[in-house]
């Protein structure tokens, strides 16, 4: 089940506040606790509160602080965007996001307004965050002043750029849409989208359509004289009174505003007295322009009159402000009970809510997005921090990510190396590391060397090792770290920033050893694609391996998917799909992938079958239409070393994907190899995903 859903508009104006209260009012009677989160909101004058967050906390009585409910305002996000900072955009919106999530049992997210600065990039930023925010998505495009077809036109290239990022589009709306073509829109747009896009169409309504007596005082930044408890009136046309009076009182219409300058007391009395009079229809308000106030008999007289409208007094002239007033849109905010309560109204008579309740409990999000995963191992990790030890305790990459894992305060730190060395280290690359977050530790100078060298002698002694070569051994920074985890003063290990792969995981092989049921230890690699989160296997350890150790490797790359949030749907790569291929390369694939089916009948996996036709769902339904995994594969096991370790740095290189790992599965307790070329951001999430392993995956 979806805990959140996107609202989108394709432009501005478009009333996307009818479908978020509708929305927040279908979702509070079906669910206890009900959030609200807007990405990104307009700028803030004097530290106000947007006026869409006010109105949902305080109409809903939502208990989350405003400032909670919000990441960044437009000139954040364009100054941010300008200095190509777009991942820390991301994620910062996935932070505040997920903060809210844990909080609520459901989060209606509202996407930006289309104004200002930046409008251009909004749509592709809604997408993007709708995308890695893993939630579907209600899309809402305007009807005003459009023709049928530009409306489901419209419609329909917003679906269209939802579905090209994979995000699945739950309900499409036209909203003010003119009442006599609302049937042919909803036509129209049930005959363009696909059948499991719900669609709703809401007439133009007066109420919502025209703004209030409050709108235009904020508007015109007005000064009040009169009627502040009429503020709420709705006002449905203005006019100018410039005329003599017995000309004007002609062209008075219900709920008008009189636009009139602050000395023409024949225009402002006429006008009150024709508000009460049944022979006029009722006024809206008054607006006095030129910063003119009525002499003070005429004030004494208006007070005396038991039936007063709202009187504004502006600055600027009266052709300024008249066409000010025509240029302001209608807005919905906490105190107008009336316009929300209509918006509510609208929302259950022209949406199909019933069958979208039922599409919001059983969404379930296809994949995971790269930023949305980190975050995810970022915050499992700081769940229940756990104790890694670094053995290349002098190398700059492992100190300057030791200090960005100090500082996001994810595990605990030992170093092995020399203090001094590590200090001056430290003072050299300029790294503000404080040594009392971390342990420093010199093996042939620590405490327990002598003890750890006597449990290697005991384990290794069937292979002829004598107590002096065990202490020999245990000067090895590999031996003694991975000694620190046997011994469980250590959660995990991970090295390979100057080692080899086979100086780093030998000492893991000889004494921590496999779990039980495990033959063969072997690698994945995290593939943050710019969409999707997949798993490679094995890339690093294992480079001809047999059918039985393949059907391993995949049934351990299933597990670690799962415990990764991933859903494993296995492709079993080598050159042909199906039974079309012989020889005893794909023979071999092909026998791997019976024994996963025989050892694990739950899982989803295909082989053999051409990496093209595992990712690509038109090749994958076209050379195995009937296939759980073909054209929607998460995990893939390659069928050797060479062509696995090739092909993850190929797309690494090729596609600027970020590679996670390698991750050593089957050991008993966790050790983790780098690469030599490894990076900071490649240590730092080697250590997270280790200390996850630590937390007992």
């Amino acid at each position: 089940m979806s805990k959140a859903i996107y609202i989108a508009t394709t432009e501005p104006n478009s009333g996307k506040s009818i479908v978020s209260l509708g929305l927040m009012q279908l979702l509070l009677g079906k669910t206890a606790k009900v959030g609200y989160f807007r990405p990104i909101i307009d700028d803030l004058e004097n530290n106000k509160v947007d006026n869409h967050i006010h109105t949902i906390l305080t109409y809903f009585e939502i208990d989350l602080k405003p400032q909670d409910a919000f990441a960044f305002t437009r000139s954040q996000v364009v100054q941010l965007k300008n200095q190509d900072k777009d991942d820390e955009i991301i994620g910062h919106i996935i932070h505040k996001f997920k903060a809210l999530e844990d909080q609520f049992d459901f989060v209606l997210v509202e996407g930006t307004d289309f104004s200002g600065e930046g409008a251009i990039i909004e749509w592709d930023i809604n997408v993007i965050i709708a995308k890695n925010l893993g939630i579907p998505a209600v899309i809402i495009a305007s009807g005003q002043n459009k023709s049928v077809t530009e409306i489901v036109g419209n419609l329909y290239l917003a679906y269209d750029s939802f579905k090209e990022k994979e995000v699945q589009v739950l309900l499409s709306v036209a909203n003010k849409v003119v009442p006599k073509d609302t049937s042919a829109v909803e036509d129209g747009l049930k005959k363009k989208l696909p059948a499991n896009v719900l669609v709703g169409v809401i007439p133009l309504n007066p109420v919502l359509g025209s703004p209030t007596i409050k709108e235009i005082a904020n508007a015109l930044d007005a000064e009040v004289l009169f009627g502040n408890d009429f503020l709420n009136n709705r006002v449905d046309g203005f006019s100018v009174g410039a005329m003599q009076l017995r000309n004007y009182l002609t062209h008075l219409k219900k709920d008008s505003l009189v636009i009139t300058p602050g000395d023409r007391a024949d225009i402002i009395l006429g006008a009150l007295q024709a508000n009460i009079s049944a022979n006029y229809p009722n006024l809206a308000g008054i607006v006095l322009t030129g910063g003119l106030v009525p002499e003070e008999p005429i004030i004494k007289l208006i007070k005396g009159l038991s039936d007063i409208i709202p009187i504004l007094t502006v600055e600027g002239g009266t052709f300024s402000v008249a066409n000010r007033i025509g240029a302001i849109q209608p807005r919905v905010y906490a105190e107008n009970t009336e316009k929300i309560t209509t918006s509510i109204q609208e929302f259950e008579k022209n949406i199909p809510t019933n069958e979208l309740e039922k599409n919001l409990i059983t969404f379930k999000a296809e994949g995971i997005t790269p930023r949305m995963f980190q975050y995810n191992l970022l915050k499992r990790a700081k769940s229940s921090k756990k104790h890694i030890v670094l053995p290349e305790g002098t190398d700059d990459r492992i100190l300057l990510a030791t200090k960005k894992l100090i500082d996001a305060d994810a595990v605990k730190i030992t170093l092995l190396g020399n203090k001094k060395q590590i200090k001056t280290k430290l003072s050299e690359l300029d790294i503000d590391l404080d040594l009392k977050d971390i342990d420093i530790i010199e093996p042939i100078r620590s405490r327990n060397f002598l003890d750890y060298a006597t449990t290697l002698f005991e384990l290794r002694k069937h292979k002829n090792v004598n107590l002096a070569m065990a202490k020999d051994l245990m000067v090895d920074v590999s031996y003694f770290g991975t000694m620190m985890v046997y011994k469980g003063h250590a959660d995990g290990m991970v090295s390979g920033a100057v080692h080899t792969t086979q100086h780093t995981i030998r000492p893991a092989l000889q004494f921590i050893k496999t779990k039980p049921g495990v033959s063969v230890v072997s690698s994945v690699f995290f593939m943050c694609l710019p969409n999707r989160v997949t798993i490679f296997g094995d890339c690093a350890i294992n480079p001809n391996p047999t059918a039985e150790q393949l059907s391993e490797i995949a049934i351990s790359s299933a597990a670690t998917s799962e415990a990764f949030g991933i859903e494993p749907k296995i492709a079993m790569l080598s050159y042909s799909s199906g039974t079309s291929g012989v020889g005893e390369d794909v023979d071999r694939v092909r026998k791997a992938t019976e024994l996963i089916k025989k050892k694990r009948p739950d899982l989803k996996v295909e082989g053999p079958i051409q990496y093209d036709a595992a990712v690509d769902s038109k090749v994958g339904s076209s050379k195995l239409p009937d296939s759980e995994v073909a054209g929607k594969a998460s995990v893939f096991i390659f069928p050797d070393l060479n062509t696995g370790n090739n092909t993850y740095k190929a797309v690494q290189r090729e596609t600027g994907a970020l590679a996670i790992g390698p991750m050593l599965q089957g050991l008993n307790k966790p050790v983790n190899d780098l690469s030599r070329g490894c990076t900071v951001d490649d240590i730092f999430n080697t250590v997270i995903i280790t200390a996850i392993q630590a937390q007992g995956l």
